[in-house]
């Protein structure tokens, strides 16, 4: 799916996507302190594409909640707040190169390919990071962060998860896929 072929929401799915973002924001204002929902919501209504994505972020179990206010740029940033790894993109290879190089038991789809059909990014490791510093997530599963080319070049590609208190970059080829591993990211509106 490209951007010129989104779909848009509805009048009531925009609705009733604002009132679960605005359910969410209210019961986790850790996440965000110092930021206004008023603010957040007027910005929302004047991008409907961005709606689009948090809408895709939202049915795929993301979850999406905002993590930061950028002044210069006058943008939010929202990551994917579920506890495990979005059940909608688990099951998938990391990009398009890895899903076509298996020869057998391909799954369905990439999380490169996912991530820019929803018009959403993918976590960098850094920034997987600073998600586990607000709450603790993927205990039980685990999730493709950016990978940098050098690694990708070379066949790999890299996922994190939580376990023991701790916060674990591993690495994988980057055809492999697993049930319990999907992917987390973020969007900017």
């Amino acid at each position: 799916m490209t951007k010129k072929n989104r779909e848009k929401l509805s009048i009531e799915q925009q609705e009733e996507l604002i009132s679960v973002l605005k359910d969410r924001f209210e019961q986790n204002m850790n996440r965000h302190k110092g930021i206004k929902w008023d603010k957040v919501q007027e910005k929302l209504e004047g991008n409907p594409e961005k709606l689009w994505s948090l809408h895709a972020m939202e049915v795929t179990g993301g979850e999406p909640d905002i993590v930061s206010y950028d002044k210069k740029k006058d943008e939010y940033t929202f990551y994917d707040f579920a506890v495990e790894s979005p059940k909608g993109r688990r099951s998938v290879c990391y990009d398009r190169e890895g899903l076509e190089s298996r020869k057998k038991h391909k799954p369905e789809n990439n999380a490169i390919d996912m991530a820019t059909a929803m018009g959403i990014e993918m976590l960098t490791e850094d920034q997987y990071r600073s998600l586990q510093k607000i709450e603790k997530v993927d205990m039980k599963t685990s999730s493709w962060v950016q990978t940098p080319s050098d690694i990708r070049n070379l066949g790999g590609a890299l996922f994190c998860d939580r376990r023991y208190g701790y916060v674990f970059v591993y690495h994988n080829g980057a055809s492999s896929y697993y049930g319990a591993r999907g992917f987390r990211g973020l969007l900017r509106v």
